[in-house]
């Protein structure tokens, strides 16, 4: 018989895919069952007009045959076939794809079922990434006479009658033997094979068939004692080991809360219930069904490099990636489930996506509705919000900050600070709503702690003028306000800056002859305490407390912090101020010393500096010194 050559472009691409489109050679199986249903449904949509085909829809199967004995695997459809010119067309040359020829004839067609996905010339060649030989026999629909192809290879393919007594195809697979590198037993044994099925084909329209051994005790005999055991032998009996019926296509009027969670736990491996099921059907331009998952609890690797953000994304009940990032952005990375669609357009693998408009179009309509879902459970469960907030808010910090505020119109409303007039979280829409008329800008303190901002000397002024302060407490927080720039075009600003409140005139005038007076103390504190402060000045926001540390220039306090947690060895640091509040009994002590002793007015100074540097929550140079310091005023 002679041996027929492939196009030596055909040679070459097949060379590509057996050794570098797919990254997992288990894809395979996939590529296989997926060409088999395709197979089926073109025979399936012809018996709706053609009653000698004989067959109705629950007859049609895909049977998965392992021979551990021969080494070989089998995939067997009753689906319409091929002839000996489709055998020649389709797996001679590669890329040339029947099941695309199939859906251009009937793209008019009305009916539903007409959904063909494969490309059996460029799937089907998967087949030897793990099989050193590959035999097809098949009889088409209406044929008196089967065909047999086979190839071992690049080297050329034989086709030739054979007998095949009912239609469709059957794809003998000769395994190869097991490398150092590769276990090709598993492509031979059933267990393996059929959780290869239920991860990549689990949702095929068809009943996957499969041969399963399992160990069933036998029947108790009738003569059976007292002292009998029971015994158990293993029998091999017939499954369909693929659900078919995927939860998502589903209304969601006919899944219940338990069904959801049951799928997220078993899909997903979670053991904890979801916190928010998410079931979207769309219609229109661009079709898809979803299925979302908020866990309750971060992924213990979530934080990690080793997280991989993504949506399982199906094709007509096919999976095609396990993690397709696309499909999230990176705020919602978080998020878990499924999305399928026969609109995603394929290339020469289902593993290798086109970056098309479609997929963009899904991406975005999928971040819509996390959004006004989690909006919703804000406002209609603000428990559970909080409890979701507690678990994935830093999240969209981080987001905020990698993009530079560019999310920032999807993210600033699930935002949450803790609030002073509410003494609990709020939203900063929530906050603008509660702002009186007067007021035009959004104050917040930093500090390390709730009960540490509400004592923040800085926050005394704004405070007793009757406006509500956010505190943040995570070093993290001035930032992601820098980066919304602003909220209902409504400034943020720190109570510890001098634009605060406005400041009368009288105000004013005391300050700058306070500075005047006390020139000389301030002038010494400043050489005092040298390169670890820009200024020493009067403070106009102080009221009872005796001193306080703030920042000049594009740097603050809170970031300086940061960046040190995130990078040790930064190198910009912010322009710290010491700020007295020249009313206080403490300022009024620094003066005294300053004239009768200025080796205690230097300890003062040192003390007052450390002081402001514990309330900020920064580290104090020297403790062993402050200790000293503190101690020596107690003689």
């Amino acid at each position: 018989m002679e041996k027929k050559q492939f196009k030596a472009e055909s040679q070459r691409l097949m060379d590509l895919m057996i050794n570098s489109i797919y990254t997992h050679k288990e894809i395979f199986l996939r590529e296989i069952i997926s060409n088999a249903s395709d197979a089926i449904d073109k025979l399936a949509y012809k018996a709706l007009t053609d009653e000698k085909v004989g067959l109705n829809r629950e007859d049609f199967k895909i049977v998965v045959t392992p021979d551990k004995d021969e080494r070989t695997l089998t995939v067997s459809d009753n689906g319409i076939g091929m002839t000996q010119e489709e055998m020649e067309n389709n797996l001679g040359t590669i890329a040339k794809s029947g099941s695309l020829q199939f859906k251009k004839e009937t793209e008019n067609a009305d009916d539903a079922e007409v959904d063909i996905i494969g490309q059996f010339g460029v799937g089907f060649y998967s087949a030897f990434m793990v099989a050193d030989k590959v035999t097809v026999i098949s009889k088409a629909y209406g044929a008196d006479t089967a065909w047999k192809w086979e190839s071992e290879g690049v080297d050329g393919y034989t086709i030739e009658p054979c007998q095949k007594d009912t239609v469709g195809t059957d794809v003998i697979m000769h395994i190869k033997e097991n490398s150092d590198e590769e276990d090709y037993d598993e492509y031979i044994r059933p267990y393996p094979l059929s959780q290869l099925v239920k991860k990549y084909s689990d949702y095929i329209r068809y009943p996957i068939r499969m041969e399963m051994e399992h160990s069933r005790q036998k029947p108790k005999p009738e003569d059976a004692g007292e002292d009998y055991k029971p015994e158990y032998e293993m029998v091999k009996e017939w499954e369909t080991v693929n659900s078919m019926v995927p939860i998502w296509q589903r209304p969601k009027s006919q899944v219940t809360q338990e069904e959801y969670n049951e799928f997220y736990k078993s899909k997903f491996g979670d053991w904890q219930e979801p916190l928010l099921t998410i079931h979207v059907a769309a219609e229109g331009n661009f079709e898809y069904k979803a299925l979302l998952f908020i866990p309750s609890q971060v992924p213990m690797n979530f934080f990690t490099t080793e997280f991989k953000k993504g949506l399982q994304l199906y094709s007509s009940g096919v999976m095609i990636m396990d993690r397709c990032p696309d499909l999230l952005p990176d705020h919602f990375s978080f998020v878990q489930g499924i999305v399928d669609t026969p609109d995603v357009s394929l290339n020469i693998s289902r593993e290798m996506l086109q970056h098309d408009r479609q997929l963009k179009v899904i991406a975005n309509n999928i971040e819509k509705k996390i959004k006004n879902e989690l909006t919703k459970l804000m406002k209609d469960d603000r428990e559970k919000y909080e409890k979701f907030w507690s678990a994935f808010g830093m999240q969209f910090k981080y987001s905020l900050m990698n993009t530079y505020g560019g999310n920032r119109d999807v993210v600033k409303d699930l935002l949450l600070f803790w609030s002073s007039k509410e003494n609990k979280l709020t939203s900063l829409k929530e906050y603008t709503e509660r702002m009186p008329e007067s007021q035009e800008k959004i104050y917040y303190v930093c500090a390390d702690s709730v009960e540490n901002a509400a004592k923040m000397p800085q926050a005394e002024r704004v405070l007793k003028a009757g406006y509500e302060v956010l505190y943040l407490i995570a070093s993290e927080d001035e930032i992601v306000l820098q980066m919304l720039e602003n909220y209902d075009n409504k400034q943020f600003i720190s109570v510890a800056s001098d634009d605060a409140l406005p400041i009368t005139d009288a105000e004013k005038a005391s300050a700058e002859q306070a500075e005047k007076d006390h020139k000389e103390v301030l002038e010494f504190a400043q050489e005092t305490l040298k390169d670890q402060v820009s200024k020493v000045r009067v403070s106009t926001i102080l009221q009872s407390g005796s001193v306080c540390l703030t920042a000049e220039g594009p740097i603050s306090l809170e970031m300086e912090k940061y960046f040190h947690k995130m990078r040790g060895d930064y190198p910009m640091k912010a322009q710290r101020v010491l700020e007295l509040n020249p009313e206080s009994s403490a300022f009024q002590a620094l003066c005294e010393a300053y004239e009768t002793d200025k080796d205690k007015a230097a300890a003062y100074v040192e003390i007052l500096y450390n002081q402001a540097l514990i309330i900020a929550d920064l580290p104090i140079p020297d403790p062993a010194r402050y200790a000293e310091l503190v101690c020596g005023l107690m003689k």
